[in-house]
C-alpha cells in the first residue's frame, strides 16, 4: 500500500524561490563585469577566463570545507546549523565578497577582484549545500525533483532579466553593449553596482531569516567518519592544483612571437596538462569507489556506486553546460554559422541559457497539486510560454530574434520528451541524454541553421538534469545524504575544467588545420557529445544499481513514496 503523499510547504518554498531568484539575477552582472575587467585591468582572454575559474574553484573548496568539518567534527555543519541559518550565513558571506570586490575596484587590483568573486562563490556554495535537499524536504519526496526543478527555472529567469536590468542601471540602455560604452563607463557605477549587489544578499538574508514560515530544518544526526575520503580529495586537491601551474605559467609566453609549429607544440602542451587535472578526478573517484567497495570504513558515502557515479555525471553536466555555451560565440562567428558580428551574437547566447529556463519551467511543473490532464495541458503551454519570454525579453533589449523563430521545433520536440519521461528522474536523465548525444552529433556533421539550432538545443537537454542527477546520486544513502550532498556539489568545478579543455581542443585543432577556419571551434564539440554520452551510461548504470540495493526509484518516485 503507498503511503499518503506529504503535502508541500508552500510558503517556505516561495521563500525558497526568491533566493534562487537572485542567485540567477546576481551571477547575470558576469555579462557586464567580465568585459568592464578586460578593458579596466588590460586583461587578455585567457586572464579574463580566470573569473570563471575563481568562481567555480570556490564551489569545490567550499563544500571541501564542509565535508572536511563533517569528517573531522563528526557533525555536519549545515545540519547542525539547520537549513535556514546556513542559507542566511551563505547569503551574508557573499554580501562580504561583494565588499570586497569594491575594496578591489579602489585599489585597482584584479587578483582583488577574484578574491572577491571567490568569496561570493564560497557563500553560494553554503547555499547550495543547503537549499539543494532543503528543497526535497519541503514536501513529498515524490516531487522532490519538481521542486528544485521549480527553483531551477526562477534562477534561469533571474538569468535572463538581470543583464537588462544591469546595462540599464549602468549605460541607460538594455540594447547589445559596446567597447566604447564599456571604455567610458565610470568606476562609481560599478562600485554603485556591487554595493547594490551586496544590498540584495543582505536583503535575501533578511527575507529568509525572518520568515515564520521557513522551518529551521536541523539535523543533529551524526556523521560517520570518513577520513579515507577526506585524505582522497586533499590529494586530488592537490593534484589538481599541480596540474593548473603550467598552464598558468605557459600564458607568459608571447603567442605573437611564435611560428604555427611553435603555436601546436604549445597548445599540445596546455592539453596534456589539462587531461592531466580531468585524469585526476575521473581517476580518484573510480579509485575510491573500488576501494571501498572492498572495505568500506572510512568511505563514508564513497562506498556507494551510485554517488560517485554521481559524482561524475555533476562534474560533465556542469562542465557540458557550460562549455556549450562559451564556445558557442566563437562557432557563431565562422562563416559555414553565418559568420556573425559580435554584436549579432548575444541573441544566440541568451537563447541558449534560455533553454535552461524553458526546460525547468516545464520540469517544475509536477511541484504543483493537479489533475492529469491539467498536466498535461501545461507541459505543452508552460514552455511555449517561456520560450515567447525569452523572445520577448530580448525583443525590449532591441536584438533581432528572427532568425531563432523557428527554435521552437526543437521546444516542441522537448515537450515530446517530457510526455515520454513521465516525471521519472532516471527515464528523464536518458531521454535528454539521448537528445544531448544526438544534437550534438548533428551539430559536428552540418553546419549553417540546423548546426546552430542542434548546439542551441544543448541548453534543452541539460535544463533538467541537476535534479535528476542529485536525487538519483543520493538515494539510498540515509545518514550519508548530507555528506553525499556536499561531494556533489564540489564536482561543479566541472565548469572550470572542461569548458577549458573544448577551448584548447579547438585551438589545438585549428592549429594542425591552418588552411581550414573554423575547423578547430567546430570539431571541438565533440568534447560535449563524450559528456553527453557519459550521462547515458550513468542513466542506465544508476538505475541498476539502485534496483541491486533494493530502490526502484522511477516506480517508487511515481508511485508518491519510498
Amino acid at each position: 500500500m503507498s503511503q499518503p503523499k506529504q503535502p508541500t510547504n508552500t510558503g517556505a518554498l516561495t521563500t525558497l524561490v526568491v533566493v534562487f531568484f537572485f542567485w540567477g539575477f546576481i551571477a547575470a552582472g558576469n555579462s557586464v563585469f567580465i568585459p568592464f575587467c578586460k578593458h579596466y585591468f588590460s586583461l587578455d582572454q585567457f586572464q579574463s577566463q580566470l573569473i570563471d575559474f575563481a568562481f567555480y574553484l570556490a564551489y569545490y573548496i567550499g563544500a571541501l570545507i564542509l565535508f572536511a568539518y563533517g569528517a573531522l567534527g563528526g557533525k555536519d555543519l549545515v545540519g547542525k546549523w539547520g537549513y535556514k541559518k546556513s542559507i542566511v550565513y551563505g547569503l551574508l558571506f557573499s554580501a562580504l565578497g561583494a565588499a570586497a570586490m569594491i575594496i578591489a575596484v579602489n585599489a585597482n587590483t584584479f587578483a582583488g577582484m577574484l578574491v572577491g568573486l571567490f568569496i561570493v562563490a564560497l557563500g553560494f556554495s553554503l547555499q547550495q549545500t543547503a537549499a539543494q535537499p532543503f528543497s526535497i524536504l519541503l514536501g513529498d519526496p515524490s516531487t522532490g525533483t519538481s521542486r528544485v526543478n521549480l527553483g531551477g527555472g526562477v534562477n534561469s529567469f533571474g538569468t535572463a532579466i538581470g543583464p537588462i536590468v544591469v546595462a540599464l542601471a549602468l549605460f541607460g540602455t538594455a540594447a547589445a553593449i559596446t567597447d566604447e560604452q564599456i571604455k567610458g563607463l565610470s568606476l562609481g557605477k560599478v562600485i554603485l553596482l556591487y554595493s547594490c549587489v551586496g544590498g540584495l544578499f543582505i536583503a535575501a538574508a533578511a527575507l529568509f531569516h525572518f520568515s515564520r514560515k521557513v522551518p529551521a530544518g536541523i539535523s543533529d544526526e551524526k556523521m560517520e567518519p570518513a577520513n579515507k575520503a577526506l585524505a582522497l580529495l586533499l590529494i586530488m586537491t592537490g593534484l589538481l592544483v599541480f596540474m593548473f601551474v603550467p598552464i598558468f605559467n605557459s600564458y607568459k609566453v608571447v603567442n605573437d612571437s611564435l611560428t604555427d609549429i611553435e603555436k601546436h607544440a604549445l597548445e599540445t602542451y596546455r592539453m596534456k596538462w589539462l587531461f592531466g587535472a580531468l585524469a585526476v578526478v575521473v581517476v580518484g573517484l573510480i579509485a575510491a569507489n573500488y576501494t571501498a567497495q572492498k572495505k568500506a570504513d572510512g568511505w563514508g558515502a564513497m562506498r556507494y556506486p551510485q554517488l560517485v557515479l554521481g559524482m561524475l555525471a555533476i562534474f560533465v553536466y556542469v562542465g557540458v553546460e557550460v562549455a556549450i555555451g562559451s564556445n558557442l560565440g566563437e562557432l557563431l562567428k565562422q562563416q559555414s554559422f553565418g559568420g556573425y558580428q559580435s554584436s549579432q551574437i548575444a541573441p544566440f547566447i541568451s537563447m541558449y541559457w534560455g533553454s535552461l529556463m524553458i526546460g525547468r519551467w516545464a520540469g517544475a511543473i509536477s511541484a504543483f497539486e493537479m489533475k492529469s490532464a491539467t498536466h498535461k495541458l501545461l507541459t505543452l503551454v508552460v514552455p511555449l510560454v517561456a520560450f515567447g519570454v525569452v523572445i520577448g525579453v530580448n525583443s525590449i533589449a532591441q536584438y533581432d530574434m528572427t532568425p531563432l523563430y523557428w527554435y521552437i521545433i526543437c521546444v516542441l520536440i522537448q515537450v515530446a520528451a517530457f510526455y515520454v519521461s513521465q516525471d521519472k528522474p532516471a527515464r528523464t536523465l536518458l531521454i535528454f541524454s539521448v537528445l544531448g548525444v544526438t544534437a550534438m552529433a548533428i551539430g559536428i556533421f552540418s553546419t549553417g541553421t540546423v548546426a546552430t539550432y542542434a548546439f542551441l538545443s544543448g541548453g534543452l537537454c541539460c535544463s533538467i538534469m541537476w535534479p535528476c542527477i542529485f536525487s538519483l546520486s543520493i538515494a539510498g544513502l540515509g545518514k550519508y545524504t548530507p555528506q553525499g550532498s556536499a561531494f556533489l556539489i564540489m564536482m561543479i568545478l566541472g565548469g572550470g575544467i572542461i569548458p577549458p579543455i573544448q577551448g584548447k581542443m579547438a585551438d589545438y585543432l585549428q592549429s594542425s588545420h591552418a588552411d581550414m577556419p573554423g575547423y578547430g571551434i567546430h570539431q571541438s564539440y565533440w568534447v560535449s557529445l563524450v559528456c553527453f554520452a557519459y550521462l547515458v551510461f550513468f542513466a542506465v548504470a544508476v538505475k541498476g544499481i539502485l534496483k541491486r540495493q533494493g530502490i526502484d526509484y522511477d516506480t517508487e518516485k511515481s508511485a508518491g513514496g519510498h
